[in-house]
């Protein structure tokens, strides 16, 4: 079903309608209805904050940005975010994709994790995080409408135990790499000096977020 609201919609092109059946063939429901989610939260992010963004670039950063949790490309050696990074540029590259947009879904990608930097860059790197934040962190909750949420949800629906099952997930997706999970070092040079530090638990804000399940 492609759900339209406020206008906004998965795109209508080939691209994108390979993309939803590679991702849809490749990923778990979990992780593909996750991405679906993502990119509803996402693109109604980028009208609200009146921002110009391809949609088919979005929809391809939001789809592809967990493939590195995938058997199929997740690597020993790489970050997760960079295994979905390079999986969605061997996928544009191949459709004839300029070059600087392949950059752009790379980086949306690649940094969807990281904290701080997103929001300062082009508006498909900003929005894959706040799309991933929505879903996953619950944040910017409040502004999206509960009807938004609730068709959103019902379209691609997260399940009762989502905040439990993509905690499993991430932990399948790099048990086998502990390695490549290495931070921000800020956080453990504060940590080092000051004993009182408590840093944020990733897995504590996900299950302290607004959403249910």
């Amino acid at each position: 079903m492609n759900l339209t609201i406020d206008g906004i919609s998965i795109p209508d092109s080939t691209l994108s309608r390979q993309i939803t059946e590679l991702v849809r063939d490749t990923e778990s429901p979990l992780l593909f209805h996750h991405s679906s989610r993502v990119y509803y939260f996402a693109a109604l992010a980028g009208k609200r904050r009146g921002l110009k963004f391809d949609p088919d670039l979005l929809y391809c950063g939001c789809m592809f940005h967990d493939m590195g949790l995938t058997a199929k490309h997740g690597t020993a050696n790489e970050r997760f975010e960079v295994d979905g990074a390079n999986t969605a540029r061997d996928f544009l590259r191949s459709h004839g994709v300029a070059q600087q947009d392949v950059d752009t879904v790379w980086t949306a990608i690649a940094l969807h994790t990281t904290p701080g930097i997103p929001q300062h860059m082009h508006p498909v790197v900003a929005l894959v995080t706040a799309g991933v934040e929505m879903d996953v962190l619950g944040m910017a909750y409040n502004e999206y409408t509960s009807a938004s949420r609730e068709a959103i949800v019902q379209a691609h629906p997260r399940g009762s135990s989502f905040k439990e099952d993509i905690i499993q997930a991430f932990y399948d997706g790099n048990k086998h790499r502990p390695d490549t999970t290495f931070g921000n070092v800020n956080a453990d040079v504060i940590a080092d000096k000051d004993q009182a530090f408590r840093p944020v638990n990733f897995c504590s804000v996900i299950r302290g977020s607004r959403w249910a399940g």
